[in-house]
């Protein structure tokens, strides 16, 4: 399917990361059914919203194609619903907010599932960051948030996610189709399939917890074609990554395509951490 994409590779102290390597699928294929096993016995909380609830619906792809993993996909984040094994998921915080992304993240954790989740993650949105964002605040944000998070939840696994990115060209055709009526409204807004502050903000993740701490590289994951070259779009004179356009369908969104890739990757994350 995907050749020279990423695989997970054991890092320093236990933790993981990803590189490139060979395609997820392979991947699924080795991980042993003993690993699966110990994933289904997990309680996993993931906080998202659309991009992520795209991310689910791919994790629900790939267990049809693979009965080895048995996951018990529910969409709730309520700490009673942690008495059994369990992959949870809910919409957390306000789109273009990664403030509020974060306090939602942590008051649910707080109402009782960071006493019982095994595995926790959350993630930004590509609407979070936009070309005003200051990157460096979310990112310092971000950091001192998490150090909170793992010190009052110290038996709980975080993963650290990248915000994952859009794609100018699927984004130029999605908004020519709802028009020009549509177009005229977005006059002096930011430009919402600009990435350069998503990618200032990923290499910042990047240089902190890539290797050292569990980490899903999302983003490049998004940017990553078949064959295993990047999608790069340039301004200024530099170049980024962005979201390859045949894994959406708006420039923005997962399609069935990107969702089962980025769905690999994560299920095999999660099936070596869970060992």
């Amino acid at each position: 399917m995907m050749v020279g994409l990423m695989t997970i590779v054991a890092a320093c102290e236990g933790t993981s990361t990803l590189s490139p390597s060979r395609s997820a699928e392979s991947g699924i294929k080795e991980v042993p059914d003993s690993a699966w096993q110990k994933l289904s016995a997990k309680q996993i909380y993931f906080g998202h919203k659309s991009v992520g609830q795209n991310i689910v619906d791919g994790i629900q792809d790939v267990m049809k194609q693979h009965p080895q993993i048995k996951l018990k996909v529910r969409e709730t984040n309520r700490a009673e619903d942690f008495s059994s094994p369990i992959f949870a998921h809910s919409p957390v915080g306000s789109n273009s907010n990664p403030a509020s992304k974060m306090k939602a993240f942590a008051d649910i954790l707080d109402r009782g599932v960071g006493e019982k989740a095994d595995i926790a993650f959350f993630k930004l949105c590509w609407i979070d960051i936009l070309p005003h964002t200051d990157a460096e605040k979310v990112f310092t944000d971000y950091q001192n948030f998490m150090v909170r998070m793992k010190e009052k939840y110290p038996k709980t696994t975080f993963i650290h996610v990248t915000v994952p990115l859009t794609s100018n060209e699927s984004g130029m055709k999605a908004l020519f189709k709802k028009g020009k009526d549509f177009i005229k409204k977005l006059i002096g807004r930011p430009n919402v399939y600009d990435n350069v502050k998503r990618n200032e903000l990923n290499e910042m993740l990047r240089r902190r917890y890539e290797g050292k701490e569990p980490f899903f590289d999302l983003a490049r994951l998004e940017a990553t074609l078949p064959g295993g070259k990047q999608a790069s779009a340039g301004k200024d004179g530099k170049m980024g990554e962005s979201l390859v356009p045949h894994y959406s369908d708006d420039g923005g969104h997962l399609n069935a395509q990107g969702r089962k890739i980025v769905a690999e990757h994560l299920l095999i994350l999660l099936a070596q951490l869970a060992q």
